[in-house]
Protein backbone atom coordinates (compact mmCIF):
# COMPACT_ATOMS: atom_id res chain seq x y z
CA UNK A 1 0.00 0.00 0.00
CA UNK A 2 2.79 2.40 0.91
CA UNK A 3 4.47 1.69 -2.43
CA UNK A 4 1.23 2.54 -4.27
CA UNK A 5 0.86 5.82 -2.40
CA UNK A 6 4.50 6.73 -3.08
CA UNK A 7 4.10 5.89 -6.78
CA UNK A 8 0.99 8.08 -6.92
CA UNK A 9 2.84 11.08 -5.48
CA UNK A 10 5.87 10.53 -7.73
CA UNK A 11 3.64 10.46 -10.81
CA UNK A 12 1.73 13.52 -9.67
CA UNK A 13 4.92 15.49 -9.06
CA UNK A 14 6.25 14.64 -12.54
CA UNK A 15 3.23 16.30 -14.15
CA UNK A 16 2.80 19.25 -11.79
CA UNK A 17 3.73 21.81 -14.42
CA UNK A 18 1.42 20.33 -17.07
CA UNK A 19 -1.61 22.50 -17.43
CA UNK A 20 -3.23 21.44 -20.74
CA UNK A 21 -4.97 24.77 -21.29
CA UNK A 22 -1.86 26.79 -20.50
CA UNK A 23 0.36 24.50 -22.58
CA UNK A 24 -1.99 24.65 -25.56
CA UNK A 25 -2.05 28.45 -25.40
CA UNK A 26 1.75 28.54 -25.21
CA UNK A 27 1.97 26.41 -28.36
CA UNK A 28 -0.63 28.56 -30.15
CA UNK A 29 1.42 31.63 -29.21
CA UNK A 30 4.54 30.07 -30.73
CA UNK A 31 2.66 29.23 -33.92
CA UNK A 32 1.51 32.85 -34.08
CA UNK A 33 5.12 34.04 -33.57
CA UNK A 34 6.24 31.80 -36.44
CA UNK A 35 3.55 33.23 -38.74
CA UNK A 36 4.22 36.84 -37.71
CA UNK A 37 7.96 36.34 -38.24
CA UNK A 38 7.31 34.96 -41.72
CA UNK A 39 4.95 37.82 -42.57
CA UNK A 40 7.56 40.37 -41.42
CA UNK A 41 10.15 38.50 -43.51
CA UNK A 42 12.19 38.07 -40.34
CA UNK A 43 13.81 34.64 -40.46
CA UNK A 44 15.21 34.94 -36.94
CA UNK A 45 11.79 35.71 -35.43
CA UNK A 46 10.20 32.91 -37.46
CA UNK A 47 12.74 30.29 -36.34
CA UNK A 48 13.83 31.22 -32.81
CA UNK A 49 11.58 28.50 -31.39
CA UNK A 50 13.37 25.59 -33.10
CA UNK A 51 15.58 23.21 -31.15
CA UNK A 52 19.25 23.00 -32.04
CA UNK A 53 18.65 19.59 -33.66
CA UNK A 54 15.24 20.29 -35.21
CA UNK A 55 14.26 18.82 -38.58
CA UNK A 56 12.47 20.98 -41.13
CA UNK A 57 10.96 19.78 -44.42
CA UNK A 58 9.42 22.39 -46.70
CA UNK A 59 6.66 21.96 -49.25
CA UNK A 60 9.26 21.29 -51.97
CA UNK A 61 10.76 18.41 -49.99
CA UNK A 62 13.97 20.22 -49.00
CA UNK A 63 15.21 19.06 -45.58
CA UNK A 64 17.17 21.24 -43.16
CA UNK A 65 18.56 20.27 -39.78
CA UNK A 66 19.14 22.48 -36.78
CA UNK A 67 17.87 25.93 -35.87
CA UNK A 68 20.82 27.67 -37.51
CA UNK A 69 20.41 26.00 -40.91
CA UNK A 70 16.63 26.44 -40.81
CA UNK A 71 17.06 30.16 -40.14
CA UNK A 72 19.64 30.55 -42.93
CA UNK A 73 17.52 28.74 -45.51
CA UNK A 74 14.35 30.63 -44.55
CA UNK A 75 16.25 33.94 -44.76
CA UNK A 76 17.31 33.06 -48.31
CA UNK A 77 13.72 32.22 -49.29
CA UNK A 78 12.32 35.37 -47.67
CA UNK A 79 14.78 37.54 -49.57
CA UNK A 80 14.00 35.99 -52.97
CA UNK A 81 10.88 34.09 -54.01
CA UNK A 82 8.96 34.89 -50.80
CA UNK A 83 10.02 38.53 -50.60
CA UNK A 84 6.38 39.67 -50.68
CA UNK A 85 4.76 36.48 -49.44
CA UNK A 86 2.27 36.34 -46.59
CA UNK A 87 0.79 33.53 -44.53
CA UNK A 88 -2.73 33.45 -43.16
CA UNK A 89 -3.49 30.75 -40.60
CA UNK A 90 -6.78 29.01 -41.35
CA UNK A 91 -6.92 26.28 -38.70
CA UNK A 92 -4.81 24.83 -35.89
CA UNK A 93 -5.32 21.62 -33.94
CA UNK A 94 -3.06 20.46 -31.13
CA UNK A 95 -2.84 17.00 -29.60
CA UNK A 96 -0.72 16.16 -26.55
CA UNK A 97 1.05 12.81 -26.81
CA UNK A 98 2.25 13.28 -23.24
CA UNK A 99 2.82 16.32 -20.99
CA UNK A 100 6.09 17.16 -22.78
CA UNK A 101 5.26 16.24 -26.38
CA UNK A 102 2.59 17.74 -28.65
CA UNK A 103 1.70 17.56 -32.33
CA UNK A 104 0.13 20.54 -34.06
CA UNK A 105 -1.54 20.50 -37.47
CA UNK A 106 -1.62 24.00 -38.94
CA UNK A 107 -3.29 24.94 -42.20
CA UNK A 108 -2.28 28.20 -43.87
CA UNK A 109 -2.95 30.10 -47.04
CA UNK A 110 0.27 31.30 -48.66
CA UNK A 111 0.16 34.15 -51.15
CA UNK A 112 2.70 36.40 -52.85
CA UNK A 113 5.27 33.80 -53.93
CA UNK A 114 7.05 34.28 -57.25
CA UNK A 115 8.61 31.70 -59.54
CA UNK A 116 12.22 31.72 -60.79
CA UNK A 117 11.24 34.17 -63.57
CA UNK A 118 9.70 36.57 -61.05
CA UNK A 119 6.10 35.83 -62.03
CA UNK A 120 3.60 35.84 -59.19
CA UNK A 121 2.24 32.39 -58.35
CA UNK A 122 -1.39 31.80 -57.33
CA UNK A 123 -2.18 31.53 -53.64
CA UNK A 124 -2.40 28.02 -52.27
CA UNK A 125 -3.13 26.24 -49.00
CA UNK A 126 -0.57 24.30 -47.02
CA UNK A 127 -0.77 21.93 -44.06
CA UNK A 128 2.15 21.62 -41.67
CA UNK A 129 2.78 19.12 -38.93
CA UNK A 130 4.80 20.62 -36.09
CA UNK A 131 6.19 18.52 -33.28
CA UNK A 132 6.68 20.41 -30.02
CA UNK A 133 8.71 19.31 -27.02
CA UNK A 134 8.81 20.93 -23.62
CA UNK A 135 12.38 21.70 -22.54
CA UNK A 136 13.01 23.24 -19.13
CA UNK A 137 9.40 24.44 -18.99
CA UNK A 138 9.40 25.99 -22.49
CA UNK A 139 7.78 24.63 -25.64
CA UNK A 140 10.08 24.31 -28.67
CA UNK A 141 9.65 23.02 -32.23
CA UNK A 142 11.71 19.90 -32.87
CA UNK A 143 10.19 18.89 -36.23
CA UNK A 144 8.25 20.67 -38.97
CA UNK A 145 6.92 19.15 -42.20
CA UNK A 146 4.91 21.11 -44.74
CA UNK A 147 2.79 19.95 -47.68
CA UNK A 148 0.39 21.54 -50.14
CA UNK A 149 -3.31 20.84 -49.68
CA UNK A 150 -4.76 19.31 -52.84
CA UNK A 151 -2.07 20.57 -55.25
CA UNK A 152 -3.68 18.75 -58.18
Amino acid sequence: MLASVMLFFILMSCNQDHDPGKDEQAIRDIILQMTEGFNKHDAKAATQMYTSNADFVNVRGDKYTGAEEIQQKLAAILSTRAKEATLKTLNTTIRFVNPELAIAHVSNELSGLVDSAGLKLPSHQELSIRVFIKEKGNWRVTAFHNTMIRPF
